[in-house]
């Protein structure tokens, strides 16, 4: 069966109706329901079991409830249309256990799955992770969740789409999927397409991961690469920055808040939560979802666009998923719509923040440097010197 012919089977809706009521599931700090709520859609309830996440929801979204475990929720009210989950990537994630699906914590996404079965009335099904779902387990975990969506009904799509899209100076790729046993997903999520971006040239701020050095570096040129709620060395921390004037910097917290496309302090009141640490708030906002990408979704279940098929074709194997796919009934095809569903006007990292940068210590700094001095991996031109120069300067600044 051609893509055509099966995507005359697909169950052809209008937009959604004007507004949707959301059931935020692993609702973390709230980033799709910030970006949906301004689309003009709303959230009925969250489930979040991190307490100073909890915090943040209580604070930002007053007197919406807050279940607290996923596995103790047995239905979803029949006022909400939609669920979306972010479901923890501990095992999905390059950098986590890669143990699959079936793992101790993305096993969760199973309670998702047994909720949405008892709850026929739903419109839309919205999930958020990292691309590696993709690869993960040789394409089995992506083959598995699939296969559970439509053996519910579901018709599903998903995309990859980068936060440059949205003007934010941060390389930032997830995976966005969206089901519905009513309607036919790809208009929302597949139609637009602003293509591929030129990548820049080193600019005047060019992040990196300084608890990297052995295995990566996640270059950014004029941008930071993905904010990320841990690192490579177990601690949960700001990446670096490469200022023109040779500084190594890490930015403020309030600029990552805004890199994410939150309200500047968004995550404060899990500040005054007992037992906060100092890279509490930087696992909050490198956990989050971009709020941008959510309001763009949000924006086409209202008004979805014109979704062209006649270019896509059959996935031959289920093992090696695509940047961007759609199926049902036990087909899936390619789709060529890339990471850019649109294009906004991109702000370059220098010109982005607004909050003074702190500098990278010594500690942070040297301990990079004997990673990549014990590495086989290529380093931008000038980054190592100018890592060498800035932890001889605070050495000097501090007397050591």
């Amino acid at each position: 069966m051609t893509a055509i012919e099966t995507a005359g089977r697909l169950r052809q809706g209008g937009g959604s109706k004007p507004s949707l009521n959301a059931a935020a599931l692993f609702a973390g700090i709230g980033g799709i329901e910030l970006g949906l709520g301004q689309a003009g859609h709303s959230a009925e309830f969250f489930c979040e079991i991190d307490p100073f996440a909890q915090s943040v929801l209580r604070a930002r979204f007053p007197g919406i409830r807050i279940e607290p475990d996923i596995r103790e929720l047995k239905t979803l009210p029949r006022s909400v249309d939609l669920v979306t989950a972010g479901f923890p990537c501990q095992d999905l994630s390059q950098a986590g256990r890669t143990a699959g699906i079936g793992g101790r914590n993305s096993g969760l996404v199973g309670h998702v799955l047994d909720l949405l079965a008892g709850s026929p009335w739903l419109r839309w099904v919205l999930f958020e992770n990292v691309p590696f779902m993709l690869h993960l387990d040789h394409g089995g975990a992506m083959a598995y969740l699939v296969d559970r969506l439509e053996a519910l009904g579901f018709q599903w799509a998903y995309r990859v789409i980068d936060a440059r899209a949205f003007g934010l100076p941060q390389r930032r790729q997830r995976v966005v999927m969206l089901a519905s046993r009513e309607m036919d997903p790809r208009p929302v999520l597949l139609a637009g397409d602003a293509g591929s971006i030129d990548q820049p040239p080193m600019g005047a701020a060019n992040g990196f991961y300084w608890t990297e050095g052995l295995r990566g570096l996640g270059w950014a040129a004029e941008a930071v690469p993905t904010l990320k709620g841990g690192s490579t060395i177990g601690i949960p921390s700001p990446p670096a920055i490469w200022m023109s004037n040779g500084r190594i910097v890490t930015p403020d917290i309030r600029d990552a808040e805004r890199l994410q496309g939150f309200p500047v302090d968004w995550t404060e009141p899990a500040a005054a939560e007992p037992g906060v640490r100092r890279g509490t708030r930087w696992k909050l906002v490198g956990n989050a979802v971009n709020v941008p990408m959510a309001e763009w979704v949000g924006s086409r279940l209202t008004d979805p666009g014109s979704y062209d098929s006649s270019d896509d074709r059959l996935l031959p194997d289920r093992q090696r998923w695509p940047r961007a796919a759609w199926g049902l009934d036990g087909k899936a095809f390619i789709s060529l719509a890339s990471e850019y569903p649109i294009r906004r006007e991109y702000i370059p990292l220098s010109r982005f923040l607004r909050h003074e940068p702190a500098d990278l210590s010594v500690r942070a700094a040297s301990g990079f440097l004997t990673r990549a001095r014990q590495s086989s991996l290529h380093f931008p031109p000038g980054l190592l010197n100018a890592v060498e120069t800035h932890v001889a300067r605070l050495e000097v600044q501090s007397g050591a």
